[in-house]
């Protein structure tokens, strides 16, 4: 009986030493996975109303969660009494090492993450980037899809993609179509360019406003060049431009107008 007792006043020294503390970090963690809970919520409608992709909304809200539960377990650890500095000097050699091992992915995963939240592109624009034209199939979050016009898939990693330039055709709703064509020198510059207007006016995808230019833009080695500016929608680009070059040429061929090409003149000399 005497060892009994002996137990029991142990146990209610325990008792009074350690149930707060222990009651204390039962609140912290009930609190802490509450306040967790709300962050990652609010988190969650902040990004959505920005537009952000959905995956991305869901990795970050995994990763946020994680990272700050795994904050308030060391916090409530340390407030038990359990050393936390050398579990957290393991855990950061740990990332370290990681971080070393997958420095290229993890800089194709950081471009991916700004490219989906700044949004220089979107799905089916039309952009040339890391030298690569085409149309966007795809944004993940290491690599970007590209669907180029013959139909191949091109899959470049975003590190690349953010690291250079980004050309996006898509984006205005309008595009200017540069065109050159030439005459010959004996031709009538001021028919060509009637002409040239009238194939312009008469091509309904081609917009009145801006209006057209057509310059004489050089005095070639062979032709007098003119530059031909129209603006269309932005769909429109690829069929005024190649149709107003099969028209030209055939609206020329009726006008008598010449569209000259190189020539080259050989001279022979018979030895004597």
């Amino acid at each position: 009986m005497e060892k009994f007792y002996a137990y029991l006043d142990q146990l209610t020294e325990l008792s009074v030493v350690y149930a707060p503390k222990l009651l204390l970090t039962f609140l912290t963690l009930f609190i802490g996975f509450w306040i967790i809970k709300k962050v990652v919520n609010t988190t969650t409608k902040l990004l959505a109303t920005r537009d952000v992709e959905v995956s991305l909304i869901k990795f970050f809200d995994s990763l946020l969660g994680i990272t700050l539960k795994a904050l308030l377990l060391i916090s409530v650890a340390s407030m038990v009494g359990i050393a936390t500095t050398s579990f957290i000097a393991i855990l950061g050699a740990a990332g370290l090492a990681i971080g070393l091992a997958l420095q290229g992915s993890l800089a194709n995963f950081a471009s991916g993450v700004l490219i989906l939240i700044f949004k220089p592109y979107k799905i089916g624009d039309f952009i040339e980037a890391a030298g690569i034209k085409g149309s966007v199939h795809e944004i993940q979050v290491f690599n970007t899809v590209i669907k180029t016009p013959d139909n191949k898939t091109i899959i470049i990693p975003n590190s690349q993609v953010s690291s250079g330039s980004i050309t996006n055709y898509s984006t205005e709703a309008t595009r200017r179509v540069d065109m050159t064509f030439g005459i010959g020198y004996s031709d009538d510059i001021d028919k060509a360019k009637s002409v040239l207007s009238k194939l312009l006016k008469e091509d309904s995808r081609v917009l009145d406003n801006p209006e057209i230019m057509i310059v004489v833009s050089e005095l070639a080695d062979s032709s007098v060049n003119f530059s031909v500016r129209g603006w269309v929608k932005a769909e429109d680009y690829w069929g005024v431009y190649f149709d107003m070059h099969e028209k030209v040429k055939k609206t020329f061929d009726k006008e008598n107008i010449s569209i000259p090409f190189p020539q080259t003149d050989v001279h022979l000399f018979q030895e004597k």
